[in-house]
């Protein structure tokens, strides 16, 4: 049997880590910021990007309480070249499948060190009409009015069956692999 003094530290510790991931989240439906994804091609590289932004958070008494959504419209991705820009809509068949979506249901939070906490985010990816799961690691920092997410994701477009990487009778290529970065702010209202 353990020294009562031992449980009591154990026991001490145990409820530090919950309740210093347990600060207070608020809903809010008011989401900015972007969404990009870095890409290599025959003809170099190019980053995408979006600012055209909704999504919502559904609050709660901690982090591990809160779930919710930010999605996109797949043709506002930009690449600053308008042909590649149609040849992206037309791999991403935007017409057919106008949003990109991530849906969250699981934080899995560390111990935050002062406004900044490292988490991870399990939630449902939809691009191009396919679903997976993913698990992506993120840093969350709380301002005087927002909560910010920045979150760095590897990811093979042909698992969400994105085809049409190919031009020229195959001379003009498309790596598979992205890098997705996220910054966004999600702004409380206040009370």
């Amino acid at each position: 049997m353990r020294p009562l003094w031992q449980a009591g530290l154990l026991l001490a510790g145990l409820a530090i880590i919950p309740a210093a991931a347990q600060r207070p989240v608020r809903p809010t439906t008011q989401v900015s910021g972007t969404l990009s994804f870095d890409a290599r091609a025959t003809l170099g590289r190019f980053t995408g990007t979006t600012a055209t932004l909704t999504g919502a958070i559904t609050g709660g008494p901690g982090l591990e309480a809160v779930r919710g959504w930010v999605a996109f419209p797949a043709d506002s991705l930009r690449t600053g070249n308008r042909l590649r820009d149609r040849d992206m809509r037309a791999s991403l068949e935007t017409a057919r499948f106008p949003i990109i979506r991530f849906a969250l249901t699981a934080v899995r939070p560390s111990t935050p060190q002062g406004d900044t906490v490292v988490v991870t985010l399990a939630g449902d990816f939809t691009i191009h009409g396919v679903t997976r799961a993913v698990e992506l690691p993120a840093t969350l920092t709380w301002g005087p009015d927002a909560l910010r997410l920045q979150a760095l994701l590897t990811l093979d477009v042909r698992d969400y069956q994105v085809g049409k990487l190919t031009k020229a009778f195959g001379t003009i290529r498309m790596e598979p692999e992205i890098v997705v970065r996220i910054d966004l702010r999600f702004t409380q209202d206040a009370r």
